[in-house]
Formats: structure tokens, sequence, C-alpha cells
């Protein structure tokens, strides 16, 4: 029976309450900061598993009184109103018991490269870009450049930003992976489609408590840089390549004019690839996690493509089809393709785990 899988979640909450009211718990600062998190993330869930006991109780007692000649007309009433709160309440209260991800709260790093297509393919990293940055713009993200290299044609052969805000990584997990184009390019003479491709990755930012990497475990290098940043850039090796030895990552910026700050920002970056990878690893290692996802969340799965002469968006991991690409490119309104995304997820997980 569903009602009875809510008990355990109001008997955590009421024990929560009852530590938090200890002298030992209020002189231990990390303790009582963990389990007012903990409490925080109950709140909801335990509030309408209340109210969803206390409407299945009701609606068992007015079943009863139906055959009382003086309430049955009044329990009959009540019925009308109490049972269609109950799936209601049922599907709320089921994706509020889902397991959370620990990263869902957390910044990120956004990584587009150029893939197969040349030119076209760096062309389309800037629409992609330009498409995220207005969506960020809607939402209230704040969004940084933190390295980028320019297109021979014009466009990004790679740009790496962060994105602050509000479920951040909640928001744009399912956005990992290979994004395809197929439209006729400018320097197109016959009109004929190209299909051209770029890898999108979205990776959780990290704080030295979770990854902590060793001086003696990263080899840095210094150059000068190649891009247009201006001739103070190109006359000093202010360019910095991090490499985390132990697993060969690198991570290499040049924005910057000083060389410290390139190594602020390349470290950054290094951090969240490693953390990255070891998540990868764990969800390669898991089966049931996978599940979890819309996909693998693999940077090498082709997850969308994007048709203009048939101004259609479509994801393959779900089956959704929208012509409305302009309007997702040129005005950032990914809302129609974020939600069914995040439903799916959810439908899944909710199967998973058995609820």
């Amino acid at each position: 029976m569903f009602k009875e899988k809510l008990q355990p979640f109001i008997d955590r909450h009421e024990e929560i309450n009852t530590l938090l009211s200890s002298p030992d718990i209020a002189s231990d600062i990390s303790r009582m900061t963990e389990l007012s998190k903990e409490q925080s993330g109950l709140n909801e869930l335990v509030e309408k598993a209340k109210l969803y006991i206390e409407t299945a109780d009701a609606i068992e007692e007015n079943k009863e009184l139906l055959s009382d000649s003086e309430l049955g007309d009044l329990a009959k009433e009540e019925l009308s109103e109490l049972e269609p709160m109950l799936p209601q309440l049922e599907s709320e209260i089921k994706i509020l018991m889902l397991p959370k991800d620990k990263n869902d709260d957390k910044n990120i790093i956004l990584e587009l490269r150029a893939g197969a297509g040349g030119d076209e393919a760096a062309l389309f990293v800037a629409d992609v870009f330009k498409m995220y940055t207005r969506y960020a713009e809607q939402v209230g993200w704040k969004m940084e450049i933190m390295s980028s290299s320019d297109g021979t044609a014009g466009g990004y052969k790679e740009v790496i930003a962060q994105i602050n805000g509000e479920n951040v990584y909640a928001t744009l997990k399912y956005d990992a992976g290979i994004h395809r184009v197929q439209r006729v390019p400018d320097t197109e003479t016959q009109g004929r489609v190209h299909t051209s491709a770029i890898t999108v990755a979205i990776i959780p930012e990290v704080d030295d408590v979770e990854v902590d990497l060793k001086p003696n475990e990263i080899k840095m290098d210094t150059y000068r840089s190649s891009g247009c940043g201006g001739q103070s850039v190109n006359t000093t090796d202010s360019a910095v390549r991090l490499t985390h030895l132990p697993t060969g990552i690198v991570a290499a910026i040049q924005d910057e004019k000083s060389q410290h700050k390139n190594k602020a920002k390349a470290m950054k970056v290094l951090k969240a690839r490693v953390y990255e990878a070891e998540l990868q690893k764990q969800l390669d290692e898991s089966s049931s996690q996978r599940k979890l996802q819309v996909g693998s969340g693999s940077r090498s799965e082709k997850i969308r493509t994007y048709n203009y002469p048939q101004n259609r968006l479509t994801d393959h991991r779900i089956g959704l089809t929208l012509y409305a690409l302009d309007d997702i490119m040129n005005n950032g309104n990914l809302k129609i393709v974020f939600e069914p995304l995040m439903a799916h997820a959810r439908t899944e997980a909710i199967k998973e785990a058995g609820l």
C-alpha cells in the first residue's frame, strides 16, 4: 500500500526535529548543518505525505458512511471532492521521493567543441552557444566565457563557459552529447544540405573538498597565447596548460593576459573534468543509475538533430520532434525541449525505484 511507504519519511523528519533540539547537536555545527539540510529536503515531502494519509483516511471513513441514511449523501459529496485529490498527490509525492542528484544545485562548466563538418561545425558551435546564452538570460543565470578558440571562417572551434545560477546542472545535464545540424552552408553553391556535428559537455563545478588535486600530481606548462587578445598577450608566456598526471586529463586557458588568472581558470576546469571522469566511471559501472538518465550522458552519444530546412528539432532519446527551431535557436526557447526531457527522466526514475 502506497500509504505505508510514506511513514518512514515522516518518522525520519520527526527524528531530525528531536535531534536538532538536542544540546549535543547544537554544539556540533557541522552535524547541525547536515541535519538541517536533510530536514529541509524532507519538508515538502512530509507535508504532502501527511495530507495524502489524511485524505486516504477521510475517503475510507466516508465510504463507510455511504449506506447511512442520514450521512450518506454528505459522504458521497465529500468523496467526489476527496477522491480526485489522491492520484494527484501520489504523483507529486513519487517525484519528491526520488533520490536527489547531489550535483543538481551546482553551477556548471559548459564546453562546446566543433566535430565533423569543419567550418560549418564551428559556426554551429557559435549558434548553440548563442542559444544557451539566450536561455540563461531568460532564467537569470550568469554566463562567462572562460576560454575560446575561433574557427577559420567564423564561429568557434571550442568555447568553454561557466554558468552560475539556480538549478543549472539539473536543467542542462541532459544536454551532454553530440548535437547534429543539417542545413545549407553559406558556401554551398548547389543548395545541398550538409550534416555537421558538435560535442556538448555539461560538467558540474566542484570545490576543493570534492576534488583534492595534489600539487605533485599536476604538471604546469606555460606558453604564448595564439589568440587575438592583443599584443601584450602574445609577448609573454601567459597561457597555461595543466595536466593531471594520474588521469592524463588536460585543461588549457589562454584568454586572460595574466598567467595567474589563466592558471586559476585552468585549475577550475581541470577539477571539474577530473570530477566528471569519476562520475562517468561510476555511471558506467552502475546499470541501474544509467537507467535514471535520459540516455547515458556520454559525450559520444548522438542526442539531438537540428534540421534548418524543415525548422525541426528532434531529440532522439525520447522521440521528441518540435517544428520551432527558429524560436529555439534565436530566442533560446529551450523550455519546450527541457520539460519533456525532465518529465521522461522522472517517469523512468519512478519505474526504477518501484514507486
